[in-house]
């Protein structure tokens, strides 16, 4: 079912963790913690255990860059076999949300990536074709995604020989979400060339043809929507092949463009509930005296039916999904869980982060949507569409592996102390770093000194320093001095904070100066030093999980040591030190025993494989002006020469300030994206 391809074997404690993890699953045991030390392999061990639990997959990481960096490993690992990728589909995302105290409306606004939302289409349908899947995800996992019953029924059938006019499908495909254009072959698109449709599909690299003859399909074939070569390995393509025939292809499935689809049978039916629910929300709020509550309800529910009935679809109709899913109100949605047959393995990466990231997931949703159902922007049924609640999250797991170097209280609990496999040996012999503990009235000075030091032998430091603000000060200080430095904090976004962790491994950078981000599941081998500023200041930041993990950071090099800078010694100090010295000495005691050297990790600087890379979009931007990168559009000119244009000139000028809005988003400046598209909003109210 699974084939792992690598040049290596497990090594160190490996073997034991991965017969561990193996054999508890094969008796029945749901819940298991791999404790594996930063380093030690834990990846390569689930890849592993993968390959002989033979189980379809899902991964959860708590942020896109971890996922994606799995997502990379995990297709090496294993190239025959159906690697996905399922985050949020956003490039920007501005959630629908009302504001009481300012009487303020904010409408939901999003910048969907294609080629992100196509590799959740892919992942969803391999998940329907086969079972040989692995599925890296971020939280977006427990988001609801619509029926995959739903999904499934929708999956429609050509071969060779059907009789099928060519407007009945055309008409097929209108109903799986596919759009009519001739002109742009893009995902999620069909054309029609005289005696052939064909049909650009969302969640492959693959196109296929439809050749007539009358009313008859002659032929069926596969090509480069690109090139337009005809694809004859139809082996890579399980998802679309459904039957051959002496080797030609005679039957192939074509799965919906969206997740969200809505059965013809039920329509009717879901939008007579929509109604009572509406008629029974604007009785309630005319007997509380909220008129204009029950007339906004009331214009906002009947035109999303309309364009229901009329297209398939609306706007929002994620918040009708309940109507549609055939569920109850208050029933948990459909998430990508529920695609996995219910003996699957679930691998929660940085569980100790991870895990309290999904317990909070619905809460926050909840709240938002409160205010637009008590003011009349949503029925009440809005609830539904929603992450999952924890308790919900929890009947769903299937076999149950919790990785991290740091496992918290739950997942400890979960699986029970004979559950925990241990990880402390890293392939490479390289142990835990040395752990000193300064003064802090000297640790700006102290640390300047020992980054020279680092920085001299052409290798790396980390400074985590405790606020936002001290962590600029400090690299503007650095730079001052001559230090190659940037700093790395929540206002970075994911695209450019992966882009400065290349520039740290490439050399383009010495230091790297942050706040609690460079913890979790980043592999830098060229750090030596990773000095903590104000350790003793207790909370979040400087628990003992939290210690433990950002001094792992020097754990990937043979010479890594971390500098603790505490005026006092605290709990969470003398726990995390105490941990990192009795992992250290179990790992020399290993070493000795078996004649290990420690020696360097060699990791290749691989590309950044987002699929809307910040290399890409810099490219793109590079190839433009620079003035443009760095200077804010002037709207006003521009809302001046509007108002006097005809309508043929006000046109351009839209069509124009669109094609900014655009430019500015690719480049990430969403601020200006932002104003560009409030202008337009406002002149496209005036147009005559």
């Amino acid at each position: 079912m699974f084939k792992l391809v690598s040049q290596f074997k497990p090594t160190g404690d490996q073997p034991q963790a991965i017969e561990k993890l193996v054999s508890r699953i094969n008796n029945g045991k749901q819940f298991s913690v791999l404790l594996g030390v930063t380093g030690s392999g834990k990846t390569f061990t689930i890849a592993n255990v993968i390959e002989q639990v033979k189980k379809p997959v899902l991964i959860i990481s708590h942020n896109k860059t971890l996922a994606a960096q799995l997502y990379q490993e995990f297709k090496e690992f294993f190239p025959y076999n159906a690697v996905h990728y399922f985050v949020s589909y956003y490039d920007y995302y501005q959630p629908e949300a009302y504001l009481p105290a300012q009487d303020i409306y904010i409408e939901k606004d999003a910048q969907i990536n294609e080629q992100i939302d196509k590799l959740r289409l892919a992942t969803t349908a391999a998940l329907l074709s086969r079972q040989d899947v692995i599925v890296v995800a971020s939280v977006s996992a427990i988001y609801n995604v619509g029926s995959p019953v739903a999904y499934r029924n929708a999956v429609k059938f050509f071969e060779v020989g059907q009789v099928i006019p060519q407007f009945v499908m055309q008409r097929a495909l209108v109903d799986l979400l596919y759009e009519h254009n001739d002109y742009e072959f893009k995902y999620g698109t069909y054309r029609v060339r005289g005696n052939r449709i064909d049909v650009h599909l969302p969640y492959n690299e693959v196109a296929v043809r439809f050749e007539f003859l009358g009313n008859k399909i002659e032929n069926i074939t596969l090509f480069d929507p690109v090139s337009g070569e005809i694809i004859t390995d139809y082996k890579k393509y399980p998802e679309v092949v459904v039957s051959l025939q002496n080797g030609k292809l005679t039957k192939v499935a074509i799965y919906p463009a969206k997740h969200y689809v809505i059965p013809d049978d039920i329509v009717e039916d879901a939008i007579s509930r929509i109604l009572k629910d509406l008629d029974k929300q604007v009785k309630w709020f005319k007997s509380q005296g909220k008129e204009l509550e029950a007339k906004r309800l009331y214009n906002r529910v009947m035109h999303d039916i309309e364009m229901i009935r009329e297209l398939g679809y609306c706007k929002g109709i994620e918040n009708y999904s309940v109507y549609f899913d055939g569920r109850d109100p208050g029933d948990p949605p459909y998430t990508l869980i529920d695609y996995f047959p219910d003996d699957y393995l679930l691998v929660i990466d940085e569980s100790h982060m991870t895990i309290p990231q999904i317990r909070g997931m619905y809460h926050g949703d909840y709240s938002r949507k409160k205010n637009l159902v008590d003011y009349g922007f949503r029925l009440p049924t809005a609830f539904d569409n929603r992450p999952l609640k924890f308790e919900e999250f929890e009947e769903r797991m299937g076999y149950t592996i919790f990785m991290s170097a740091t496992p918290a209280e739950y997942e400890i609990k979960k699986a029970g102390k004979d559950g925990i496999a241990e990880q402390l040996i890293r392939p490479t012999g390289i142990p835990d770093p040395e752990v000193f503990v300064r003064p802090a009235k000297d640790q700006v000075q102290d640390v300047i000194e020992e980054t020279k030091k680092v920085v001299a032998n052409k290798e790396r430091v980390l400074i985590i320093t405790l606020t936002k603000r001290m962590a600029e000060a400090l690299t503007e200080h650095f730079k001052d001095l001559g230090f190659k430095v940037a700093y790395l904090h929540s206002d970075i976004d994911t695209l450019e904070r992966t882009e400065i962790l290349t520039d740290l491994r490439k050399g383009e950078i010495d230091v790297l100066i942050g706040i609690n981000l460079l913890r979790e599941g980043i592999d830098l081998p060229e750090v030596r030093l990773v000095a903590i500023l104000d350790a003793d200041k207790e909370g979040f930041l400087r628990s003992t999980t939290s210690l433990i993990q950002l001094m792992g950071r020097a754990a990937r090099n043979v010479n890594g040591y971390v500098i603790l800078y505490a005026d006092t010694v605290t709990k969470s100090i003398k726990e995390a030190v105490d941990e990192v010295k009795r992992r250290r000495k179990i790992q020399i005691e290993y070493n000795k025993k078996h004649g290990i050297v420690p020696k360097p990790i060699v990791k290749p600087i691989k590309e950044d494989v987002l699929p809307a890379s910040k290399k890409r979009l810099k490219e793109d931007q590079d190839s433009r002006s620079v003035q443009f990168e760095s200077m804010p559009i002037d709207l006003e000119p521009i809302i001046a020469a509007y108002k006097t244009a005809s309508v043929k000139e006000r046109k351009r000028i839209i069509k124009h300030l669109r094609q900014e809005m655009m430019r500015y988003a690719e480049i990430l400046d969403f601020e200006n994206a932002i104003r560009i598209r409030d202008a337009i909003k406002t002149l496209t109210r005036k147009v005559p």
